[in-house]
This record gives C-alpha cells, sequence and structure tokens, in this order.
C-alpha cells in the first residue's frame, strides 16, 4: 500500500504503507479414514484465500490461511498437462502443495532509504499458483473378495453392506470391481472390493486374467461360504488341515459366521496399520 503518516504536531511524515499478505496455498494431504475422491469431485475449481490488503500505519496485511484437501492413502497427484507424476500419497499423513499462494505485494515503508525518504512506489502482490491435477486412487479398497466365480463373493458384499452388485448363476457375474462400505461403528468402517473370480488359466491371461489380483496384498482371512449345505463342515476342516490355516465358514444366506468374519478383517486391518 502507498500510504504517509500524516499527523498534527508532526513536521516530517513519512512512508507508511504496510505489506499485503501472503495467499493461502491449496495443499492435498492423505487422511486416514477417508476412502474416496467422491468429496472432491463435485467441484471442478478449489481456490484457496487471498492474502489482505496491507493499511497505513505500517499494518501488515493478514495471511491467508491454506485449503487443506484430504484424500485417501494412495491417492497419486499427476498433472495434467505433462502427465507426470507429482506425488504418490501413499501413507496417511503425507502432503504436498498443489498450488503454491502467492506473495504479499510491498507496501511504499519497504522502499524507504537513506536518499529516497518519500518512496510513492508500491509493488502489488503476486497472482497464486494455478494448475491443473488428476488424482488417481491407486488403493480402491481395504479389504478384497478373491476367489472362483459363483463362490458367493457378491452375495457377501451385499449382505456387508448396501452395494447392490448383480447375482446370478453364471461365471464372470463380476466384470469389474464392486465396492461397498462396511459400517463396523458410527465412527469405523472399511470399504469391500467384490473382484472378478478366478478362473484356471488366470495366470496365462485367460478371462480377465490378473488385471485386479496383481494390485491385491496380503494379509489374507481364509473363508468357506455356503457353510448352510449338507457335509459343510467336514469340507472346512479337510481344507484347514490341508492348508495348515484356520477357516472360517460363514454362510451369505442365512447370516451365519459374518460376526466372526468381521472381527476377523478388523483385526487384521488393525495389525498392518501398526506393523
Amino acid at each position: 500500500m502507498r500510504s504517509f503518516r500524516r499527523e498534527k504536531y508532526v513536521p516530517l511524515g513519512g512512508p507508511d504503507g504496510g505489506d499485503g499478505g501472503t495467499g493461502g496455498s491449496v495443499i492435498l494431504k492423505a487422511q486416514a479414514g477417508v476412502d474416496s475422491l467422491a468429496a472432491l469431485s463435485h467441484r471442478r475449481q478449489w481456490k484457496a484465500e487471498s492474502g489482505k490488503a496491507g493499511g497505513p500505519a505500517n499494518c501488515q496485511g493478514g495471511n491467508a490461511s491454506d485449503l487443506v484437501l484430504l484424500v485417501p492413502p494412495g491417492t497419486i497427484v499427476v498433472d495434467q498437462t505433462s502427465g507426470l507424476v507429482i506425488k504418490d500419497l501413499a501413507t496417511a499423513g503425507e502432503s504436498i502443495v498443489a498450488a503454491k499462494g502467492g506473495a504479499g505485494g510491498r507496501g511504499n515503508l519497504f522502499f524507504k532509504t537513506s536518499t529516497n525518504r518519500a518512496p510513492r512506489e508500491c509493488t502489488p502482490g503476486e497472482k497464486g499458483e494455478i494448475r491443473r491435477l488428476l488424482l488417481e486412487l491407486k488403493v480402491i479398497a481395504d479389504v478384497g473378495l478373491v476367489g472362483k466365480p459363483n463362490a458367493g463373493k457378491s452375495t457377501l458384499l451385499s449382505r456387508l453392506s448396501r452395494a447392490r452388485p448383480e447375482i446370478a448363476d453364471y461365471a464372470f457375474t463380476t466384470k469389474a470391481p464392486i465396492l461397498g462400505i462396511v459400517a463396523i461403528s458410527p465412527d469405523r468402517s472399511f470399504v469391500l472390493a467384490d473382484l472378478p473370480g478366478l478362473i484356471e488359466g488366470a495366470h496365462a491371461g485367460v478371462g480377465l486374467g490378473h488385471e485386479f489380483l496383481r494390485h491385491v496384498e496380503r494379509p489374507e482371512v481364509v473363508v468357506m461360504s455356503k457353510c448352510e449345505l449338507p457335509g459343510s463342515e467336514d469340507v472346512r476342516h479337510e481344507l484347514a488341515r490341508a492348508i495348515g490355516h484356520d477357516v472360517i465358514g460363514i454362510s451369505a444366506a442365512t447370516g451365519q459366521g459374518l460376526d466372526r468374519l468381521l472381527r476377523a478383517v478388523v483385526a487384521e486391518l488393525d495389525r498392518k496399520a501398526t506393523a
């Protein structure tokens, strides 16, 4: 700001224009508990506030607050113009300045020198950075259902969440991952994905191959579905003995074993989070 001190009985006034404040930056931050980019998709432009103008009497303009946008861990930030990956926000707590706020302008007091006692020049504030970014979510779900076609994965997803996948008695009912949010408590939930079923030769590209399975990582919980059928308990014991791993028997039709399955899944998620 350009301003001069003018006070009665003060014969020697002088420049007293204060500097402007810095504009806010737009920051992307990975936050645990944020499970999608849906909250950001309804707006095409996000803008932080501008800094406040300086004032007379050497008043410094206020700095604007940063605009912090929360994204799920696993979000990849890509420059839309160049296509280059700017940052992989892989873990909770990581952040990146997506667009930096502009510096505040200089008031005429800044330009006062021993030879220039009454400067009239001042500078405007800088414009904030403008960037076009693409946000890609690498981690689509906390838990994935992996198994053969018609094993009851889609039915299980529909029982544990509000997702309504197509359910039918033929292979490849699920051709793309279907997501559902499983609520454990009012303040705890996780994202469950029904992945396309495994068929013989998938490793060689048969069917959908490993298009989605290459993103699946351990830990795992082994489940035998349709335990309402006769003889299923014997099959469960035999499977557990063969793989040397506990097998949880469930029935998406009757609800049997679903509580135990959820407890096991939550325990694995908690263990992975603290590992």
